[in-house]
């Protein structure tokens, strides 16, 4: 991976710093053993692909088009519907070559972009690749009643998570503000990893000040902004079990764990155990747990509690994903947290398992 960033570093110094967009790019390139079909070129608008051109194939397997554009944009070029590549154009020229009888011999040369998309397809592959692994195992050992590797392979899929994230954000950094890495972004949690996303969205709103889909990405951005890491925590203020309305800024001075958790949510029941686990180490060096339950009744709510031993702050308005605070804190599925330092401000989000007990050794220890 070092070298891939070395070698962008060189592209991005050289020639790519005095390219100009002139309006056109040509695609051309050479087939081997080609079968019955035709040479499909699509532009990929909002993901739909939609029918440019097709792109005659002489007998020696040779072609050539040039293509008119009025800005950066995604392509398919569809190969006799045996094989898709997708192509990021703008102001290079592409070329292609592809054997029909080799799946693995695709190449493209010319257009950075274009291989800056390619490398970002072939670690999604490996990533999904073992993700597919891991499910299988993870469905034998459901079917096993198999608790203690259950919860291993959850672990092993969240420390897989991170580690892919990383290898996806070191690619797209050696990526020079391409385009391309929109194609990347998928694979990276805004929530944790917003000032990469926004650093990066900003260095593309430079280069490409009139490309929709990067404005649309910075107005996305914007609004989530607000709870970004480093941001005070928006105020919650919801009633107790008991009725009384209880203020999130009542636990100041504080590190809280915001908790997004319902009765109903098998995910959440399976992590207060560890919760608990954590809460009782903690408590006493300055560590609050503040559940927010999306719960649409009181009795499944206050059972839950009752029944997992849950002794922290719990408020609800038992709106289900209508709640004020679901809504406030962007919240469309649960589990979901965030940390919180004694100032009131966001270190961390989304800690559970093994991650939310590294983050408490980290700050207690």
């Amino acid at each position: 991976m070092m070298l891939l960033l070395g070698i962008s570093f060189l592209l991005a110094c050289g020639e790519s710093d005095t390219r100009e967009f002139d309006g056109t790019v040509k695609i051309s390139g050479k087939l081997e053993n080609v079968p019955q079909g035709q040479l499909v070129l699509s532009y990929i608008n909002e993901d739909t692909p939609e029918q440019v051109a097709e792109i005659p194939v002489n007998n020696t397997g040779k072609f050539e088009y040039e293509l008119k554009l009025e800005g950066p944009g995604f392509y398919l070029l569809n190969l006799m519907g045996s094989k898709e590549v997708k192509l990021a154009l703008y102001d290079q020229d592409a070329q292609i070559t592809y054997n029909f009888a080799d799946d693995t011999s695709l190449e493209i040369s010319g257009s950075e972009d274009s291989q800056y998309v390619q490398q970002i397809n072939d670690l999604m592959a490996e990533y999904q690749g073992t993700i597919n692994y891991l499910n299988g195992v993870y469905m034998e050992a459901m079917k096993a009643r198999d608790q203690e590797k259950v919860k291993q392979i959850q672990q092993d899929a969240m420390e897989l998570e991170q580690n892919h994230a990383e290898k996806v954000k070191e690619l797209v950094r050696g990526m020079n503000g391409s385009f391309a890495a929109l194609q990347s972004f998928a694979m990276i949690n805004p929530k944790s990893d917003f000032e990469f996303l926004d650093e990066t969205v900003s260095k593309m709103a430079e280069k490409y000040p009139n490309f929709q889909q990067v404005q649309t990405l910075s107005n996305q951005l914007e609004e989530m902004r607000v709870l970004a890491v480093g941001q005070p925590a928006p105020e919650i203020s919801l009633p107790n079990p008991d009725g009384d309305v209880v203020n999130l800024s009542d636990l100041k001075g504080k590190y809280v764990l915001i908790d997004f958790w319902a009765a109903w949510c098998r995910p959440c029941r399976e992590e207060n155990p560890n919760v608990v686990r954590l809460y009782n180490e903690y408590k006493d060096q300055g560590f609050e747990v503040f559940g927010v339950s999306l719960d649409r009744t009181k009795e499944a709510w206050v059972k839950a509690i009752a029944d997992d031993n849950l002794t922290w702050t719990h408020v609800s308005d038992l709106q289900y994903f209508n709640s004020e605070a679901a809504s406030i804190y962007q919240i469309n599925a649960i589990p979901a947290t965030y940390m919180l330092d004694p100032e009131g401000k966001i270190i961390a989000k989304d800690l559970r398992g093994q991650s939310l007990e590294n983050k408490l050794k980290e700050i207690f220890n």
